[in-house]
C-alpha cells in the first residue's frame, strides 16, 4: 500500500527548458511526477529547480525502466524531445517497460502523420498514444500554456484533471485546453497555430516599417503606440511584447537593442508545413505564405545588400521621405492601427479555413469555435480578438469565413479606406508590405462575385482543351479558339 502511494500520478521524459518547466508546473498544482532524461545532469538540475520553486512534489529518476516502474498505472508519460527520430528512440527506450492500457503523450511540434503512425505502432503493444501541441514558450509552460491535445480519446481522460489544471485560465472561459479529435488533429491544429502566428509576427513588422520608415517614428513612440494598442481591439501577447521591446537598450553600444539585431529571421519549419497544406488542401493562404516569402527573402542579406548596391549603380532611386505633419502623422499612426486588425482578421480567416478543410478531409470534427477559445490564453498568438472568431463560430459554426461574419464584415468595410491609404502609401514610399497586401488582396478576391478567371479558363481550353463551364447554361464546353480566331481575322482582312 505504501509502495503504491509513493508512485507518481505522472511522467515527463525530455529535460530541455520546455520539458523541465512544464514538470514543474505539474508539480505544482500538486500532481507528484517523475523525470527522465538520457543525461543525467538534466535530471538533477530539474529535481534542484523543484526544490528551489517550494519542494515541489517531483522525483528524478536515471533510467527508463525505474521511470516507467515509479509511475501508477494506466500509466501516463509525456515526452518532450526535438520532433522526428528522438521521439522514436524515446519511444522505444520506454515502450518496452510500459504495460497495456499506458499513454504516451508527445508534446513536441511534430508533423502530424508521424503521430498518426506512432499511434498504429504503439497500439500493437496495446499502448495508447497523444500528440499534444503546446503553445505558450518557456513562460507558458511553466505557468500556463495552451495544449492541444489529439488522439487516444481515452489517453485524454486519464490526464484531463491535470491538464485543465496546468493549461492558462481565462477568467470566464475556462482552461485553455480541449480535446481536439482523433488521429494526429493535436499536431495539425498547432502547426496552423504556429502559421498564423507567422502571419501576425510579419503583419506587425510591417507595421513597424511603415510608422518608422514613412512616419519618422522613433523606439519610443513606436513603443507607446504599441502599448496604446494593446489597451484596444489589438490588444494580444505579441503587440504586448513588441511594445516592450522598443524600451531595450543596448548596453554594449548606444542606443536601442533592436536596431543592432541583424535583420534575418530564423524558422523551424512549421510555418512551412501549414502553406504547404493549403496548397495541398486548395485553401487560398496568402497572407501565412507572404511572412513565410518574407523569412526566406530575409535570409539573403548578402544578396539583397548587394542588389541594393547594384541597382543604386542602375539608377533607382530611393523615394523621399514623406514630410508629415502633426496632424497626417496622428492619421497615418490610425491607419496603420485599422490596417494591421483588417489584415489580421484576413489571416485568421486563411487558418480556420485550412483547418475546416482539414477536418472534413479527415472527419475529425474540429470545433473552430472551441480552438479560438483555448487560444485565448497562454499561447504565442493569444488576443482579445479571439473572442469575436469564438463568438463568430457560435453565431454560425458552418461560417463559410471570417470575412462574411456579419460583425467582421462590418468592421472590414469601416476600415477598408485606411487600410489602402497605409499599401497605396508604402507602395510609394517603396516598403514592402506583402502580408498587408497579401491580406487586401485576399479581400478583394474574396469579395468580388466576378473574377477575371474566365480568361485564365479559355486561355486553358485553348492551349490544352481543358473545357470550361458558361454563365448562362449547364455542362461543360471546348472552342476551337485558334481556328476561329484565324477565321475571324481572315473575315476582318476580306472587309479590308
Amino acid at each position: 500500500m505504501e509502495a503504491s502511494q509513493a508512485l507518481s500520478r505522472i511522467g515527463l521524459a525530455g529535460l530541455a527548458v520546455m520539458g523541465q518547466n512544464l514538470a514543474l508546473n505539474i508539480a505544482d498544482k500538486g500532481f507528484p511526477i517523475s523525470v527522465y532524461n538520457r543525461t543525467a545532469s538534466k535530471v538533477d538540475e530539474t529535481v534542484h529547480r523543484a526544490h528551489q520553486e517550494g519542494q515541489l512534489p517531483l522525483n528524478g529518476q536515471y533510467s527508463p525502466r525505474d521511470f516507467v516502474l515509479s509511475i501508477q498505472r494506466p500509466r501516463s508519460i509525456i515526452i518532450l524531445v526535438k520532433a522526428g527520430s528522438p521521439v522514436d528512440q524515446t519511444i522505444a527506450a520506454l515502450s518496452s517497460h510500459m504495460d497495456p492500457g499506458d499513454a504516451i503523450i508527445d508534446g513536441g511540434n511534430e508533423w502530424y502523420e508521424n503521430t498518426e503512425r506512432r499511434i498504429s505502432e504503439v497500439s500493437q503493444q496495446g499502448l495508447l498514444y497523444l500528440g499534444m501541441g503546446v503553445s505558450g514558450g518557456e513562460e507558458g509552460a511553466r505557468h500556463g500554456p495552451s495544449l492541444m491535445p489529439g488522439g487516444s480519446y481515452e489517453a485524454y481522460t486519464n490526464i484531463q484533471d491535470i491538464l485543465q489544471k496546468v493549461a492558462a485560465q481565462v477568467p470566464n472561459d475556462g482552461p485553455c485546453v480541449t480535446y481536439i479529435g482523433e488521429g494526429g488533429s493535436g499536431n495539425f491544429v498547432k502547426m496552423v497555430h504556429n502559421g498564423i502566428e507567422y502571419g501576425d509576427m510579419q503583419l506587425i513588422s510591417e507595421a513597424y516599417d511603415v510608422l518608422k520608415n514613412v512616419g519618422g517614428l522613433n523606439n519610443e513612440e513606436l513603443s507607446e503606440i504599441f502599448t496604446e494598442w494593446n489597451r484596444g481591439e489589438l490588444e494580444s501577447f505579441l503587440v504586448e511584447i513588441t511594445a516592450d521591446i522598443f524600451r531595450v537598450k543596448d548596453d554594449l553600444v548606444d542606443g536601442y537593442l533592436v536596431d543592432t539585431i541583424l535583420d534575418k529571421t530564423g524558422m523551424k519549419g512549421t510555418g512551412k508545413w501549414t502553406v504547404q497544406q493549403a496548397a495541398e488542401l486548395s485553401v487560398a493562404a496568402p497572407t501565412i505564405a507572404a511572412s513565410l516569402d518574407c523569412r526566406y527573402l530575409s535570409g539573403l542579406k548578402d544578396e539583397r545588400e548587394n542588389a541594393a548596391e547594384v541597382l543604386r549603380e542602375a539608377g533607382l532611386k530611393e523615394p523621399e521621405g514623406v514630410k508629415l505633419s502633426g496632424a497626417d502623422k496622428k492619421r497615418l499612426i490610425d491607419d496603420v492601427r485599422q490596417a494591421l486588425y483588417a489584415s489580421k482578421i484576413c489571416s485568421y480567416a486563411q487558418g480556420m479555413n485550412l483547418l475546416r478543410a482539414k477536418s472534413v478531409e479527415k472527419g475529425w470534427g474540429l470545433d473552430l469555435g472551441e480552438l479560438a477559445r483555448i487560444w485565448k490564453g497562454g499561447c504565442i498568438i493569444r488576443a482579445v480578438f479571439l473572442d469575436r472568431i469564438k463568438k463568430a463560430y457560435k453565431r454560425n459554426p458552418n461560417l463559410a469565413s471570417l470575412v462574411v461574419d456579419t460583425e467582421f464584415a462590418r468592421e472590414m468595410v469601416q476600415r477598408q479606406a485606411a487600410w489602402r491609404r497605409v499599401v497605396g502609401l508604402a507602395i510609394s514610399a517603396g516598403i514592402s508590405t506583402p502580408g498587408m497586401c497579401a491580406s487586401l488582396a485576399y479581400f478583394d478576391t474574396y469579395r468580388r462575385a466576378r473574377l477575371p478567371a474566365n480568361l485564365v479558363q479559355a486561355q486553358r481550353d485553348l492551349f490544352g482543351a481543358h473545357t470550361y463551364e458558361r454563365i448562362d447554361r449547364p455542362g461543360s464546353f471546348h472552342t476551337e479558339w485558334t481556328k476561329l480566331a484565324r477565321k475571324s481575322n481572315a473575315g476582318v482582312g476580306a472587309l479590308n
